[in-house]
């Protein structure tokens, strides 16, 4: 090696070492044959692949050869489409990243999580929760602490009073914490610096189901028994999606890479212009009734006929009539009629050629305990419609979908009937008597897709961050047993595609556009 390459070699491993990046062997090499190509302007080449280096999601501060060339190919426009328009996340792979109150950020990713939590988790999930909406609220002007003193009706705002600091208080306060029942039949809300005992028996609330677990913004009065009587009751108010990223910028919540404002603005130039892309939704296909295999049949033969096929197709649980439990005895039957669904859908070659399938795992679906997130579909069922379908994927359950720049949840369980059988407060009618709008509001204001009882719905307590929602995506699938729904709310697209063995309903979703189609047959 003459003198000249080897001074090329010390001056790209200065340029990353002064960013806090080690260089491998191999992804050395791969930066002097990157700058081959600059001649006389070396300088402004490792400039280009500093820049890069920025926007990418790392593990560790060595840089392989894999991520050289990713920077590479970003900065010669030719990023491959998986990294940049269609890219599928599972659960287990969502990074964590909790608020830290005093230092006033987030911090993380966390390592490698265990899949069992201990003691301290189940408490950290609480906390955080509480962290990730407190440091929302403190945005909000209607509860931003004016600046000077004044009387609070003419300030216009609705400053929080922290739980510990309630007794000796006089006169209406607002409180935000958790809705916990410390004690059967007696409820308390609960934040970090302490729990008080809550009556809810004249309290106004906003629309939304209020259960337990459920984080509130409630204004009342300490009673002098010690009881905080609520009068009016809601949930933290929603922050817009533009808001969250310019204040989260650069953390990768959703899981899938961080995109540069740049690029970000070229996937939507290119979203706009894919108008013909469409996702066909299905939830509940259950492959053991020959009705329901006949209607998936039909609904393939017609998007095989059209001038452009779907982009995606995606099938979520349950895929069997009978939940798979200990009792389930039909394993290798069941096995069979996962390799009839590929053999059906091989059968349509233009759609298992350009389209790609997604499966998602039901709360009844073969796999461990029915605790959230749901790992994918187990391959001994799986490699059955695989050997058929070369663009199937199996995923967890939840599973986020990133397409250009536009982030998708997909969500299956009976998410509706358990809310409802789980409020203790019910729901007011003033802006809507819609159940689904009632579920749409608690989800999305909650920033989280469960916020249901552990005892109701259970939730690895290391992995809870894989349900929540934020920054808030741009569509949600809340897939359900119950009835075909679609509502727009704050900017959120959240639609139910209902049950297609039961009632025949799909849905049609045009990410150029935001569009659910309901659909049936």
């Amino acid at each position: 090696m003459g003198v000249e390459q080897q001074l090329r070699l010390r001056k790209a491993q200065q340029k990353f070492r002064m960013r806090g990046l080690t260089l491998t062997v191999d992804a050395l090499k791969a930066v002097v044959a990157f700058l081959d190509g600059f001649l006389e302007a070396e300088d402004e080449g490792l400039e280009q692949l500093l820049s890069e280096a920025d926007k990418i999601s790392l593990k560790n501060n060595v840089l392989s050869k894999e991520s050289i060339l990713e920077m590479v190919a970003s900065i010669s426009g030719s990023t491959t489409i998986e990294r940049n328009v269609f890219k599928v996340i599972d659960a287990f792979q969502v990074p964590k990243f909790c608020y830290d109150p005093i230092r006033k950020m987030f911090h993380g990713p966390a390592e490698k999580l265990a899949l069992h939590g201990d003691a301290q988790s189940k408490a950290a999930l609480y906390r955080d929760r509480l962290q990730l909406l407190q440091q929302r609220i403190v945005r909000d002007r209607h509860f931003a602490k004016p600046a000077f003193r004044v009387d609070g009706s003419r300030s216009g705002t609705c400053e929080m009073t922290p739980l510990q600091s309630l007794i000796g208080c006089s006169g209406n306060r607002w409180v935000m914490g958790i809705i916990s029942q410390l004690e059967d039949g007696c409820y308390y809300l609960e934040d970090i610096s302490a729990a008080t005992p809550i009556d809810l028996s004249v309290a106004k609330t906003t629309t939304g189901f209020f259960t337990e677990n459920s984080i509130i913004v409630a204004e009342g009065e300490l009673q002098p028994d010690g009881v905080f009587k609520v009068y009016t009751c809601g949930f933290p108010p929603l922050e817009s999606r533009s808001v969250s990223l310019s204040i989260t910028a650069g953390l990768d919540f959703f899981g899938a890479g961080v995109l540069s404002p740049d690029e970000i603005l070229r996937l939507e130039r290119m979203e706009r212009k894919a108008i013909n892309d469409m996702f066909v939704v299905f939830s509940e296909v259950w492959i053991d009734q020959e009705e329901a295999m006949q209607k998936l049949g039909m609904v393939l033969d017609g998007f095989e006929s059209v001038e452009v096929v779907p982009t995606l197709f995606v099938f979520m649980g349950n895929f069997c009539s009978r939940p798979c439990n200990l009792a389930f005895h039909a394993f290798s039957k069941l096995r069979e009629q996962f390799n009839r669904l590929g053999s059906l859908i091989a059968a349509h070659p233009r759609i298992n050629q350009e389209s790609k399938f997604l499966f998602i795992p039901g709360p009844g679906d073969p796999g461990p305990a029915s605790v959230l997130p749901r790992p994918p579909i187990p391959d001994y069922f799986a490699r059955e419609v695989m050997k058929h379908v070369p663009n199937a994927i199996f995923s967890s359950n939840p599973c986020r979908v990133r397409y250009y720049s536009q982030e998708i949840v997909f969500f299956r369980q009976d998410l509706l009937y358990r809310m409802r059988r789980s409020c203790i407060i019910p729901p007011s009618e003033e802006e809507t008597k819609d159940p689904f709008e009632h579920l749409v509001a608690t989800v999305t204001h909650q920033s989280h897709l469960c916020p249901l009882p552990l005892m109701t719905e259970p939730i690895s307590w290391n992995y809870d961050h894989s349900l929540r929602l934020y920054p808030t995506p741009h569509t949600i699938v809340l897939a359900d047993c119950s009835e075909q729904k679609m509502f727009k709310y704050t900017g959120v697209t959240c639609f139910n595609p209902g049950s297609f063995t039961n009632d025949g309903t799909f849905v049609a979703y045009r990410p150029a556009t935001q569009e659910p189609e309901l659909s049936a047959i």
